[in-house]
């Protein structure tokens, strides 16, 4: 069908508002016999009622009528953002200026006095028609063009996180490789060198014990090496030489599981110890101000079962919320005075009647104004000062969640004031 065939199959719904029975039939017979659809009302608030149940394309408005005026009538309609945009044609038998002003003050868009001239009164028609199917027209190529922006901007987020994807997990490749080789070195060599260290210590307690009158020069260094103190600080020495080593480990570990390098596609996911990989590698972003405040983190795992996906891509959206979390309890500890303040982040994981898993994340810090909260997952929308965040973090992780896992990912205020983040996964 094309637009000619289109514009013919159209037909103009007109509804013809008047007091006057008279008026209303000579105007709908007129009207009926341009092919367009007629309807009738002959009271003001018969009219709000019928726009109510089915909106008209136009409305022809008579002004003076009783208990409800054409005036009342076009205001409740242009108040009303469903029946705003009807175009209403006044019908009125005043010629004064100011019944024209107060007309187009009200919201109408026409006014056509009587006694009505039928000729005046069609092309009068026609062209408000026209012009209402014309911005109906721009309204909907503005909404594609929206829409086609949107779907531009999403894709635009989504290639440049996967690039810092890929690039992510370049580098924690790379320093995983580079740090284990060394790493195995010194903790393959920290056992004998205990063992050593301490036959040494040994050694040297069986010499004193033998030969307890050392000679001047031997019970002068002792002195001054401090022997006693030497031999305890060794062995601290040592020992945090493997809890340093053990941490550093464990950090390589997260990050193995936080990109899993050796795995690809969907793979059957432990929630719970991906979690604790992701805590770890933002363990040092929990320490504030120098040391001077920590960010406790309360953790509930009820055991939940294992979810199918991509391990990498769910690290990335569970790393993104608690970032989101961090970010938001430090902007409120540099904004309030009370020093009584305890920055908390809650995880809680459980399983829904569903056998869904739940994910809740939820902080004290600032939280979200109301009229930001629709917008939180939108690209490139953030709250944060500009250069401290480019909008990027919570949309990836609802593109991660919702499309990539086929879950959900909702907002809501945090009881504690800050914010809560729930993600249920199949």
């Amino acid at each position: 069908m094309d637009i000619s065939e289109a514009e013919q199959v159209f037909v103009a719904d007109i509804l013809i508002v008047d007091d006057k029975l008279e008026n209303i039939r000579f105007l709908s017979d007129f009207l009926s016999k341009h092919n367009y659809q007629v309807r009738k009302a002959i009271n003001g608030q018969a009219a709000l009622t019928s726009v109510k149940s089915l909106p008209p394309d136009l409305i022809l408005l008579d002004i003076n009528m009783p208990v409800m005026g054409g005036y009342e009538v076009c205001k409740h309609l242009k108040n009303d953002s469903e029946t705003a945009t009807i175009p209403v044609i006044f019908l009125s038998a005043g010629h004064d200026i100011n019944d024209k002003i107060l007309a187009f003050e009200a919201g109408g868009i026409d006014y056509i006095t009587k006694p009505f001239n039928l000729e005046e009164i069609l092309v009068r028609v026609q062209t408000q028609l026209k012009v209402q199917q014309l911005q109906k027209n721009l309204r909907d190529r503005n909404h594609e063009i929206q829409t086609m922006l949107l779907e531009l901007q999403k894709t635009e987020a989504a290639l440049i996180q996967k690039e810092k994807l890929v690039s992510a997990s370049q580098i924690t490749a790379g320093i995983s490789h580079e740090i284990n080789n060394p790493l195995s070195f010194i903790m393959g060599n920290l056992k004998p060198a205990s063992e050593y260290t301490e036959n040494l210590i040994t050694l040297i307690a069986l010499y004193q014990k033998a030969f307890p009158d050392a000679t001047p020069e031997i019970k002068k260094f002792i002195q001054y090496i401090e022997l006693e103190f030497l031999t305890t600080d060794l062995r601290g020495i040592i020992n945090s030489l493997k809890t340093g080593a053990e941490r550093i480990s464990s950090v390589i570990n997260a990050m193995h599981i936080f990109s899993h390098l050796d795995e690809t596609g969907i793979k059957p996911i432990d929630i719970s110890e991906n979690m604790e990989s992701v805590i770890t590698i933002l363990r040092h972003q929990l320490v504030l101000n120098k040391g001077a405040v920590s960010i406790s983190v309360v953790k509930n795992y009820e055991d939940p079962p294992k979810v199918l996906g991509q391990a990498n891509l769910l690290n990335q959206a569970l790393l993104n919320i608690l970032q989101n979390a961090i970010q938001a309890l430090e902007s409120k500890i540099s904004s309030v005075i009370d020093s009584s303040f305890k920055p908390i982040i809650w995880i809680n994981i459980s399983t829904t009647e569903q056998q869904s898993v739940r994910i809740i994340i939820k902080d004290n810090g600032t939280g979200v104004a109301p009229e930001n909260q629709s917008r939180l997952f939108e690209p490139f929308f953030t709250t944060k000062p500009q250069g401290k965040g480019v909008g990027l973090g919570l949309f990836t992780s609802y593109q991660i969640i919702t499309e990539f896992h086929k879950g959900t990912l909702t907002y809501h205020d945090s009881p504690e004031g800050g914010s809560e983040f729930i993600m249920e996964i199949t």
